[in-house]
């Protein structure tokens, strides 16, 4: 099974795109912030995500730096 990353302040973004990607048969990993998704995809590596651009504590143009 695919694993997919959601990386995005807002609940409701994730909320949304979690359901839609897991009626496609992904499982979701759900972070909040950039520094939460380095945590996650250094220990569970995903086959793909979505990052948002604007995020407290570490932007998604730094975590993909």
């Amino acid at each position: 099974m695919k694993v997919f990353m959601l990386v995005d302040d807002s609940p409701v973004i994730r909320k949304v795109a979690n359901r839609i990607l897991s009626d496609l048969g992904f499982v979701v990993i759900e972070a909040n912030d950039g520094a939460d998704a380095l945590i996650k995809a250094r220990t569970s590596p995903p086959d793909a995500m979505i990052v948002d651009w604007e995020m407290p504590n570490l932007s998604g143009l730094d975590f993909l730096d």
